[in-house]
């Protein structure tokens, strides 16, 4: 006896490519956004910078979730990214505590998810490295590990300043764009 089971399509290279292209555009432009104006408040840990600590990892989050359903049996990266929704939903949450106790808790919570996030990113582009335009993110992932345990040092100096953040957070766009920029447009993966 045969059953038929009625599964969605996968979703072609191309409509993936095409709507990583999308997110990772829009990424670039919200890291930098979100970089300018954490620089320009990272003096002190007040009311807009705090607002803007959590906000990134929730904004990683809902674009992991865009990712994700994008992604939907399309290739391996399912489970890497429901990983780095779950730490970015964390991080969301440690980190609105941590803008509470100050800088200090902020880097130690800000590096911690780096790293985990960053191995997150690590893994979904060496699952993707086939479909092009993942060396970006592979790169990032593996800067992001070595940057979230130089916050989390950083957090126990004199002197630790939210500055480096922003410059992650830039430097991160930075690598969502090329990676962007080097993914195969939609009409040229078929």
């Amino acid at each position: 006896m045969n059953a038929v089971v009625d599964q969605p399509a996968p979703t072609a290279p191309a409509q993936l490519s095409a709507a990583l292209r999308k997110l990772y555009f829009v990424r670039f432009a919200f890291a930098a956004v979100w970089a300018a104006l954490l620089f320009a408040t990272a003096d002190t840990l007040g009311p807009l910078s705090g607002t803007l600590l959590v906000l990134y990892p929730l904004f990683d989050a809902a674009c992991a979730v865009v990712d994700l359903r994008s992604a939907r049996a399309a290739d391996g990266a399912v489970k890497r990214l429901s990983v780095n929704i779950g730490l970015s939903a964390l991080a969301t949450v440690a980190l609105a505590v941590a803008v509470a106790s100050g800088v200090p808790a902020v880097l130690r919570v800000w590096g911690v998810w780096a790293v985990t996030a960053g191995l997150a990113q690590l893994a979904v582009g060496l699952v993707r490295r086939r479909m092009g335009g993942q060396w970006p993110m592979i790169i990032s992932g593996a800067i992001s590990t070595v940057a979230g345990t130089s916050f989390f040092l950083q957090a126990g100096k004199d002197g630790a300043t939210l500055t480096t953040l922003a410059g992650y957070a830039f430097l991160g766009g930075i690598f969502f764009l090329v990676s962007a920029l080097r993914l195969k447009p939609a009409d040229r993966n078929n």
